[in-house]
């Protein structure tokens, strides 16, 4: 049978596929039966479905299947009211010998669709003309160049917003550009106020606010999880500590109170403490990082939502990562 890709899969049809297991949760029903919920992907998609304790999968799922592990697998792809399920007929691990039909690990690493090479000369490139003051210019600069080789290569999150290699640099990137867009608006708008808006922290701002994630996330075959320290910590905390880090040694050294609202503007970007956020934003500058960031990351989700969703009407299901319907418009027949 000729190797499928999921993307390529459409309802009742039968394949082999190529899959990384990503996930392997034990659950229970409303009854109390328990039940496994699995994750495969390859490089375009990835479906989650539960394996029922009736299966005849139920006993190899539990003893055998194993998440990082990369399998070849014959199955039906169906749509179901939960979503998109794979009906398994046949699985088993890969071996040496798949090479023949075209299995590659390096194809299951979902990447962004932008040269992370040109993204980080654009972003460099940014910090470089769009910052005035030298010695936050230079922090920022240091700090780029420093992680650039993290930067090239990681997520942005696990499943969320720009969950694939290069996903950091391609967000960062697109919420710095905002900042910029952002900053000379309101300077113009508002000139008058004091103190004044300063277009500088808010452009560092966008382009720092997430650097935490450099130590909050380690990237592996089935996707990025976090650290210790990121699942102690989290990446708001830990991006202060990159930071002050930085600073500490830098040279011209950064002004105590632009370093303070500068550390700000990590510490509140994500607003709420339910989204990890000890402080919401205190400072003009911190409002519009806040809001750039808030925006890339739920446009970039609706995107994947409208892409992804398999389910037929002119709204999505509810079950996807904004957790709302999502509305594609009536399909014309």
């Amino acid at each position: 049978m000729s190797i499928a890709t999921l993307a390529e899969m459409s309802p009742g049809q039968q394949a082999d596929l190529f899959l990384l297991m990503t996930a392997k949760e034990e659950l229970k029903t409303k009854t109390g039966k328990p039940y496994f919920r699995v994750g495969f992907r390859d490089g375009g998609r990835e479906m989650r479905f539960p394996v029922w304790s009736d299966s005849l999968w139920a006993v190899e799922c539990r003893d055998q299947w194993t998440p990082g592990t990369f399998y070849k697998v014959r199955a039906v792809y169906q749509e179901t009211d939960y979503g998109p399920q794979l009906e398994i007929r046949k699985i088993r691990a890969v071996v040496e010998a798949d090479a023949a039909d075209g299995f590659d690990p390096n194809a299951f690493m979902s990447r962004s669709r932008f040269d992370p090479e040109i993204m980080f000369d654009e972003l460099t490139e940014l910090a470089a003309k769009r910052i005035d003051n030298a010695a936050l210019r230079n922090l920022v600069g240091s700090l780029l160049q420093a992680n650039r080789e993290q930067l090239l290569v990681h997520p942005a999150a696990r499943r969320n917003h720009h969950a694939y290699a290069g996903g950091l640099l391609e967000h960062s990137l697109s919420v710095a550009r905002t900042c910029v867009f952002l900053a000379d608006k309101y300077a113009e708008y508002y000139p008058e106020m004091e103190p004044p808006l300063d277009k500088d922290l808010v452009v560092a701002g966008g382009i720092l606010h997430d650097i935490g994630k450099l130590r909050e996330l380690s990237s592996r075959p089935e996707g990025a999880e976090r650290t210790a320290e990121g699942a102690l910590i989290g990446h708001i905390l830990l991006g202060r500590d990159v930071l002050r880090e930085a600073a500490a040694g830098a040279e011209p050294p950064l002004d105590p109170e632009t370093l303070l609202r500068l550390e700000h503007l990590i510490i509140s970007h994500q607003r709420l403490p339910e989204w990890g956020s000890p402080q919401p934003p205190m400072t003009p500058e911190a409002l519009l990082v806040h809001y750039a960031d808030d925006v890339d990351a739920k446009y970039q989700m609706m995107v994947s939502v409208l892409k992804e969703d398999a389910t037929s009407g002119p709204v999505t299901s509810r079950k996807n990562r904004l957790m709302q319907h999502v509305y594609r418009g009536v399909q014309e027949v």
